[in-house]
């Protein structure tokens, strides 16, 4: 517990309470999406806009720390470029079957050196009531 609280009071130093507001939205988040894929797949994704600042660096340290998916953490990723005006489309990919299948999620345009080995599925871009 203490090793949370120093944690947590090192993080509001260095990014103050509005980053320590976007780590608690963006754990939260990364929950939200795991139980709405899970009961109605990728349309029953909402999420609420993130709160303002912060940046995507801090998201996904944070996402880490959660424990999110691959998909998990680049819907909610999606979702706050969303909030700050900028598009990112999801990738979803999948391994040829006899290679051992195994399937990842990423943002475009994230250098992401799985994404060469797998052939893309899905691009899921952002849903329109997610941009300002």
């Amino acid at each position: 517990m203490a090793d949370r609280l120093r944690a947590l009071a090192r993080l509001t130093r260095r990014h103050g309470p509005l980053g320590l507001a976007l780590v608690a939205w963006t754990m939260l988040a990364c929950r939200r999406v795991r139980r709405q894929l899970a009961r109605g797949g990728l349309d029953a994704v909402r999420l609420a806009a993130p709160p303002p600042g912060g940046t995507d660096t801090l998201v996904r340290h944070a996402l880490h720390r959660s424990g999110g998916n691959c998909l998990e953490s680049a819907l909610v990723r999606q979702r706050w470029f969303a909030r700050h005006g900028v598009t990112r489309t999801v990738v979803i990919g999948v391994s040829a079957p006899g290679a051992g299948f195994h399937a990842h999620a990423w943002l475009d345009g994230d250098p992401d050196p799985h994404r060469h080995e797998l052939a893309e599925i899905l691009r899921r871009p952002v849903p329109p009531s997610w941009l300002p």
